[in-house]
């Protein structure tokens, strides 16, 4: 497959990117980030500076591969990551446009990588659960709803890679906070904190200068493992719960 690729390059953070174009051979079998480690070997050997873009697992676990492809995030195969995204969805001869994830909480670093801590200091904020040190308890020592566990087990599989933000108008980060705070706050053990987690999360989400939701639901479209967007509504009822004082919201 020959391929065209326009990328967006960027040498620093304080420095004005632009897209350069490259023609790279690919075989349909590739996955999209080896067709772009063969594209650095080529760069390599020209001795130019070779692409630089985040990747960790390559097996749709750890969230560290994000590239909007296209105009998507992640690229145009739904319910998958980057990495899972194989060359045989695209045409010989095609030309593929491939960016960083755009939001003023997700500063570019360099060309495709971009600083994505501000999901860190969220989880930081209120992603946890307060519990005893010891051995691990048993577990069948609580029992839970099987509904409750299958919702709370739906949004732990929230990766944390950024492409609802990518995806949205506004660059919210609603769906990765609701996510966070769904999945402990549904478990007996996350009830503790339900109502300082929500109002401590959502606090310093809106302190990295992430925008508002507007229910557009782009969120959900492009979420690489399609994190419903009923996390969110629940989300807003543990924060006005909270707001309002109430030790557990309705």
């Amino acid at each position: 497959m020959n391929l065209s690729l326009k990328i967006w390059r960027q040498k620093s953070p304080s420095d004005k990117g632009g897209f350069e174009t490259y023609k790279v051979d690919a075989n349909e079998h590739m996955s999209f980030l080896e067709m772009l480690d063969v594209l650095n070997e080529d760069l390599i050997g020209q001795q130019k500076d070779p692409v630089s873009f985040e990747h960790d697992c390559r097996e749709g676990i750890c969230g560290t591969c994000n590239l909007v492809i296209n105009g998507s995030p992640h690229g145009p195969q739904k319910g998958t990551t980057t990495c899972q995204l194989h060359m045989r969805h695209f045409n010989d001869g095609d030309t593929i446009t491939i960016e960083p994830f755009r939001a003023k909480a997700f500063p570019v670093i360099k060309d495709l990588v971009v600083d994505r801590s501000s999901f860190d200091r969220i989880i930081q904020a209120g992603g946890y659960i307060s519990v005893n040190t010891g051995s691990a308890p048993d577990g069948n020592a609580i029992p839970i709803e099987k509904e409750e566990a299958s919702k709370a087990f739906d949004a732990a599989a929230c990766i944390g890679c950024g492409a609802c933000v990518a995806a949205c108008p506004n660059a919210s980060a609603m769906l990765f906070v609701s996510a966070k705070v769904s999945h402990l706050g549904l478990l007996p053990q996350g009830e503790v904190e339900a109502s300082s987690r929500a109002l401590n999360m959502v606090k310093q989400m809106d302190q990295e200068g992430f925008g508002n939701c507007s229910n557009v639901t782009a969120c959900e479209a492009e979420c690489p493992k399609e994190i419903s967007v009923e996390n969110i509504a629940r989300l807003n009822r543990e924060f006005l719960g909270a707001a309002v004082g109430s030790d557990k919201a309705v």
